[in-house]
């Protein structure tokens, strides 16, 4: 963990791009809850196969005007094509957006192919050769390892091509092992990866929920914390207390063995989120 001291921590927020009134109010209200703590930016995901396409632009452009606070698009290779690329990538710079989230993404449903690119780091060198270094481009990374990677070896030096293509930095799915995020860490530097990896983090507030998302992502749910989920059944605001201890220990393990910042899964939520932060003693930073 040595190399990950040496940079500043930053903190963020992830929202997705919401499709109904109802979800535009909910983003709207969660939003500004969390800019009241002041996160170095949100970011905005891309739906399944560029789904969310337009509304991923318009989203990171509200939140920015209505929060004042750096918004971050993701892009993914996807439903894309290089001229559609293109059009993205000037819309971005026209509006003055300079962060940018990069990843391969996920196929829709019933869908066959991906587009122009196969791979996130095809995506970040088109987007180098484009743009220069117009952009500060954040890449995905799996601690517990991509539930599609042949192997561990396969994982990392499939991350290590995203690094030499010309990310900037990384933010990591979701995990409650601290110990696979160090390990990690450790193969990176291993492998002369020196770019900061910011852990994410997913807060916990509905037990079904968590264990569909990390089925599908592969992030593995401790066994106690899982069975401590169980056996509170329906009792949500249990859940949510045990939830929020559970990650607020995860968080502040990883920020005092020098992880270079916490970016948090809200789900458009922001109790959870505000609550660890406060456990954390965050709200208190910039102060």
């Amino acid at each position: 963990m040595e190399s990950q001291k040496k940079y500043s921590q930053k903190f963020s927020f992830e929202c997705y791009s919401p499709k109904t009134p109802e979800a535009i109010a909910n983003l709207q209200k969660a939003q500004l809850e969390l800019a009241k703590l002041n996160p170095d930016f949100f970011s905005v995901t891309y739906g399944a196969g560029g789904s969310t396409r337009n509304m991923t632009f318009e989203t990171v452009l509200g939140i920015r005007e209505k929060t004042g606070i750096e918004s971050v698009p993701h892009i993914s290779c996807v439903g894309n094509w290089n001229d559609e690329i293109k059009v993205m990538l000037q819309n971005y710079i026209d509006n003055n957006i300079k962060h940018i989230v990069v990843l391969r993404g996920d196929l829709p449903s019933g869908s066959v192919g991906y587009g122009q690119f196969q791979h996130a780091n095809e995506l970040v060198e088109f987007i180098r050769e484009q743009t220069g270094d117009h952009f500060h481009i954040e890449v995905a990374a799996y601690p517990e390892f991509h539930p599609q990677a042949t192997n561990a070896k396969a994982d990392i030096d499939n991350f290590k091509r995203k690094v030499d293509a010309g990310a900037n930095s990384a933010i990591t799915q979701y995990f409650y092992n601290p110990f696979s995020y160090y390990r990690f860490i450790n193969h990176c530097e291993k492998l002369n990866i020196n770019i900061p990896i910011v852990a994410g983090v997913m807060p916990i507030t509905n037990c079904t929920q968590l264990v569909r998302f990390s089925e599908g992502c592969g992030a593995e749910i401790p066994r106690w914390v899982l069975k401590q989920l169980q056996g509170f059944g329906g009792d949500r605001e249990s859940i949510f207390k045990f939830g929020v201890d559970v990650v607020t220990e995860l968080c502040d393990q990883l920020l005092s063995n020098g992880a270079p910042g916490l970016h948090f899964f809200t789900m458009n939520k922001s109790a959870a989120s505000c609550a660890i932060w406060e456990n954390l003693g965050l709200d208190k930073r910039n102060v």
